[in-house]
Parts: C-alpha cells; sequence; structure tokens
C-alpha cells in the first residue's frame, strides 16, 4: 500500500480554510492559462468568470487530497479498522482499491485493476462531490 497527494483535512474547519487558501492560487492559474491562450482583456472579461476560477479551485483542492491505494486485502484490512460510512464504486471482483477518508467519518473508494493514476484522479472528484463540496460550500 501507498499513499499519493498532500492534504488530509481532520476536520470541516480545516477544510474550509485549506479551501479558502487555495483560491489565490486558483486565480492565478486561471489567469495564466488565459493569458498563455492569448485572450485579450475583453475576452479575459468575458470568459473568466467566477465560476471558472471556482471550478479551479474545486480542480486544484481535489488534486491535492490524499489518497491511499492498495490491493483488495489491504483496503478490506483498512476498512474493518474505520469506524465509519464507505461509497465505494467499481466491481468487488478488481485487485486494487484507492480510498480517502474525510474528516466528518465518511470515506469514499473506488475499485481498478490496471490504471492507477485515473482511479487517484476519479476518486479525488469523487471525494470533492461527495465528502467536502458541501463543507466548503460557505467559503465560496
Amino acid at each position: 500500500m501507498h499513499t499519493v497527494g498532500m492534504v488530509t483535512p481532520e476536520s470541516a474547519e480545516q477544510a474550509r480554510k485549506r479551501y479558502e487558501a487555495i483560491g489565490p492560487a486558483a486565480q492565478t492559474v486561471v489567469r495564466e492559462v488565459a493569458k498563455a491562450m492569448a485572450f485579450d482583456r475583453e475576452e479575459y472579461d468575458d470568459r473568466v468568470t467566477g465560476e471558472v476560477v471556482e471550478t479551479a479551485r474545486d480542480a486544484l483542492f481535489a488534486s491535492l487530497l490524499v489518497v491511499h491505494v492498495g490491493t483488495r486485502e489491504e483496503y478490506e484490512e483498512w476498512r474493518e479498522s474505520y469506524d465509519g460510512d464507505v461509497t465505494e464504486v467499481g466491481h468487488e471482483n478488481v485487485d486494487h482499491v484507492v480510498w480517502h477518508a474525510g474528516p466528518e467519518g465518511e470515506a469514499v473508494a473506488a475499485t481498478f485493476q490496471n490504471e492507477e493514476d485515473a482511479a487517484v484522479a476519479t476518486l479525488r472528484r469523487q471525494a470533492f462531490g461527495r465528502l467536502y463540496r458541501d463543507l466548503v460550500a460557505e467559503s465560496r
């Protein structure tokens, strides 16, 4: 088993603070991408909306989440010791699982056979949508 990522909020408040802290980075990323795409001032003002920056912020936050990657057996061992609800997606007869436990007694997991990077990316999006979107809503 191994982990990837850098952020594991231990509370809803910590998740909100981390999400807020990512806001300026999201704005910078969007601005630099728009510059690389040669947006002039008018096009920038038309296309770079608050929703665009918020989407970048959501994606940045999710991309930093710690995800555990392991065999089915390692996952089952973790699950036996985890005292919360787990939403698992995928097929139960594959060899590997990725998972993330959120700060409020809920976790998400996804099974995969070969494509670890794709599974991690998918799980992070699911973790954000299922575990964090409502927690950070007041930071928006």
